[in-house]
């Protein structure tokens, strides 16, 4: 058994129902099936893939990524979705980190790689999802071999790894949370138990699938469910509520800087968005007015606490509960459990705060080469968040702080010592901090904090030219702010909550 199982079965019980749609078309169950086995096939028999192999896509959400990720399935194979925000340089990084035998390149991003081909580390195969490319393969060409050379031989099983998703880490290096199928069909589980999600629900997936949130809350809980999902390329807030008004999905995720861009539009007042079971919302701490402002349009808002490495709902509201506990995101999952513990791993008693452990089998197996950060995060059989959180006494967890020093701007994780590694290696810089600063529109933006090298000449436009085609323009500060020393304690550390305040009151 292994979770391409889901896509065989539902096209025996409904092959002519859509399992995904997607602007100019649709797939049904049947002829995903199909695709699924034929890619499994040519993986195999025509590049060669073998079990815990990866496979990289570089891709907009769409139907073919899914087909992918269920054909690596079928056969073994790890499947590797590129978030595509990043730069170049970190995609690279992740390319050594990985080996990976295969990149699919979706058409967006077909001349960014063709001009990076003979970088790609390895022997790695490189094919063309859409239209046929000189010098690629192509995805229509290996579906046509697979047909042709009957099922694969091999199949995956729920135990072998499925997906590795790439988080940036606390020391700036991007890690990889590998998530085995059994992770990927417990997050199901936990997806379905959430919204009470049946095989009639259509899903308005918005969030990219390089994101766990966009993959695993919603979108491939509707597949195991046998519903059908509606599928935007990326985000389009006028898009996104014509869909609302025309389509009347039953379910969506959408983050607060998603919601916020939505309400801005004229159109917003407008749309009836009665057709909505709920919305679901996380990543970030939720605005209480913001909520408000949702359930006055007659709509349930509802919040899920997680992470990549927990793939990533933990904890979840319902839709009956979400009203009994504001500032709450819920209770623990149905198959994880939770603690709440003190800094020498001890249980907590109710209402105190703690450092946030999940255990459960949609917990990640650990990070891909990083034995000792997986041993570290993973001591005791349990995922040490970072978090710190509380429960009450009826076993509603609050988070209190999120991870230290992460920023989390727009949906996205940004990690400081990622920004604070590209400042550290300017010569005309002395020392630098990140620290996150409030923002209407993204809830955080990353702020540079800078101390000039003596006699150095140092513009804030100098200082932003340095993350250019380094990182991910979503991580770029958004201002710099610079001082005469930074803030440190007796022992020398910098205090980045004193940075804080001091952003507060420029």
């Amino acid at each position: 058994m292994n979770i391409a199982t889901w896509i065989d079965r539902w096209a025996g019980f409904s092959p002519d129902k859509t399992a995904i749609g997607f602007a100019g078309g649709s797939l049904t169950y049947a002829a995903m099936a199909s695709e699924v086995g034929a890619l499994a096939s040519a993986l195999q028999h025509r590049l060669g893939v073998k079990r815990g192999d990866r496979v990289a896509c570089l891709d907009l959400n769409s139907p073919r990524l899914l087909v992918t990720l269920f054909a690596c399935a079928r056969i073994g194979a790890i499947f590797l979705p590129l978030n595509w925000r990043l730069a170049a340089a970190e995609h690279h990084f992740i390319f050594e980190d990985c080996t990976p035998s295969a990149l699919f390149v979706g058409e967006a991003f077909i001349d960014q790689v063709a001009a990076e081909k003979d970088r790609i580390p390895g022997k790695a195969h490189v094919v063309a999802m859409g239209p046929a490319r000189a010098g690629f393969l192509s995805f229509d060409g290996l579906l046509a071999d697979g047909a042709r050379s009957g099922p694969a031989n091999a199949e995956g099983t729920l135990g072998d790894a499925a997906l590795i998703c790439y988080t940036s880490g606390t020391t700036g290096r991007p890690k990889g949370a590998v998530l085995s199928q059994n992770a990927l069909t417990y997050a199901a589980i936990n997806g379905t138990h959430m919204h009470d999600m049946t095989s009639g629900d259509l899903i308005l997936t918005t969030l990219p699938l390089f994101h766990v949130g966009g993959l695993n809350i919603q979108t491939l809980p509707a597949l195991h469910a046998g519903a059908s999902v509606l599928l935007h390329a990326k985000f389009d807030p006028a898009a996104a509520l014509a869909d609302i008004r025309e389509a009347r999905p039953d379910l969506t995720v959408l983050v607060p800087a998603q919601l916020q861009a939505m309400m801005a539009l004229p159109a917003w007042e407008e749309t009836d968005l009665t057709c909505l079971r709920a919305i679901s919302t996380g990543s970030t701490f939720v605005p209480v007015p913001l909520i408000e402002q949702i359930e006055a349009r007659g709509v349930p808002m509802i919040q899920v606490y997680g992470s990549t490495e927990t793939a990533p709902a933990a904890v979840f509201q319902r839709a009956a509960d979400r009203q009994r506990k504001p500032g709450s995101c819920g209770k623990v999952a149905v198959h994880c459990a939770m603690r709440i513990v003190d800094d020498a791993g001890r249980d907590v008693a109710p209402g105190a705060s703690g450092e946030i452990w999940i255990r459960g089998a949609n917990v990640m197996d650990g990070y891909w080469n990083l034995p000792d950060e997986s041993a570290e995060a993973l001591a005791g059989g349990w995922f040490h968040t970072g978090d710190i959180g509380h429960v009450d006494e009826d076993g509603f967890l609050f988070v209190d702080d999120r991870k230290k020093d992460m920023i989390i701007s727009g949906g996205e994780n940004i990690y400081p010592a990622e920004l604070e590694n590209v400042l550290a290696g300017c010569a005309a810089i002395r020392e630098a901090a990140v620290v996150g600063r409030k923002d209407a529109k993204w809830g955080e933006v990353p702020v540079a904090v800078v101390v000039a090298a003596e006699n150095g000449k140092l513009g804030a436009g100098d200082v932003l030219a340095l993350f250019e085609a380094r990182l991910a323009r979503f991580k770029h500060p958004r201002d710099v702010v610079f001082v005469a020393e930074l803030p440190r304690n007796a022992m020398g550390k910098i205090q980045k909550h004193e940075i804080s305040r001091m952003l507060e009151t420029k």
